[in-house]
């Protein structure tokens, strides 16, 4: 009897996300029949209407407080909702990514995406070896992949599935068809990457997400745990690192930065300082949300406070 029920319940949580994921997808597909800007735009309006009536919102609030306390309430308000603008954003611009990255060094009038640090890319592109691209949930980060694969710098990324499995499908052989290969997080993922980085391949990363088991650091003057996988592959690989940032212009633009690559903390030894390392991540994706605070997702529970403040 506890196994039928135990089945009925299993079945039932399915049922609930597959009705999520259509219900997603379909109201995604509906907007691919107008103009990208104009829908874009709209799920911008529609989020900033809707987005502050979700539990999360109360979450933000906190987590901005947190980050910027010398701000009034009303900046950290109008910075939560313009957060869950772009938060719309990302999902519409999921629709329209084919249509959105026209960037063409050839072209004479400026398009929607620009780029910067091309001479990095290009020796990247030209001088292949192992290396290693990481970014933050700012701006549109999957236009990184995609700009690459579409000059032929093929990136392994490592990406974090939704918790939605019919979700998480959707997404993967999208991503797949235009990033290139994709390596879920798991408990083997540090080996595929390590697997690339062998080859001669570049690997790409997303820094700040949140990692229990992480080494002890700071984001925004306040500890966290972060991932080491990053340190951890350059001590075995001695490869390269590089920051780059997808960043939001007004007009329904996009401009891709590529920075120059980082020196790597060391210790006495000339060994490399893996908490160090992980707090020199921290401070970079920092200093890029605080230039575009209401690009960054900041719902995500980044320092583990949700369990306090949504109880």
């Amino acid at each position: 009897m506890k196994l039928f029920i135990t089945r009925i319940v299993l079945n039932l949580e399915h049922f609930r996300q597959w009705l999520i994921a259509q219900g997603m997808f379909g109201f995604l597909s509906f907007l691919k029949l107008f103009p990208a800007d104009g829908s874009i735009r709209f799920i911008d309006w529609l989020m900033r209407k809707i987005g502050p009536r979700f539990a999360r919102h109360k979450l933000m609030l906190v987590n901005l407080r947190n980050a910027f306390p010398e701000k009034t309430d009303k900046e950290i308000e109008d910075i939560a909702v313009a957060s869950w603008g772009h938060m719309g954003r990302l999902a519409a611009e999921y629709v329209f990514l084919d249509r959105l990255f026209d960037f063409d060094p050839a072209q004479t009038e400026p398009g929607r995406v620009e780029v910067s640090g091309i001479p990095i890319f290009m020796d990247l592109l030209e001088n292949r070896r192992p290396f290693i691209v990481f970014t933050g949930h700012t701006g549109n980060f999957e236009l990184l992949p995609v700009a690459g694969a579409a000059f032929g710098l093929f990136v392994t990324v490592l990406f974090r599935p939704p918790n939605n499995p019919y979700v998480a499908k959707k997404v993967f052989d999208f991503r797949s068809a235009r990033m290139g290969k994709l390596v879920p997080s798991h408990a083997g993922s540090s080996f595929a990457l390590a697997r690339q980085l062998e080859a001669g391949q570049g690997v790409g990363v997303l820094v700040d997400q949140k990692f229990g088991k992480g080494l002890r650091t700071k984001f925004f003057g306040r500890p966290v745990k972060t991932n080491p996988l990053l340190g951890k592959l350059v001590r075995q690989f001695n490869c390269d690192v590089y920051p780059a940032r997808c960043i939001r212009l007004p007009g329904n633009r996009y401009r891709l930065e590529i920075e120059p690559k980082l020196e790597m903390p060391r210790l006495e030894n000339g060994n490399l300082d893996l908490t160090a390392t992980a707090q020199l991540l921290n401070d970079k994706v920092e200093s890029w949300v605080r230039e575009y605070p209401e690009q960054w997702l900041w719902y995500h529970d980044r320092w583990k406070i949700k369990k306090q403040v949504l109880k």
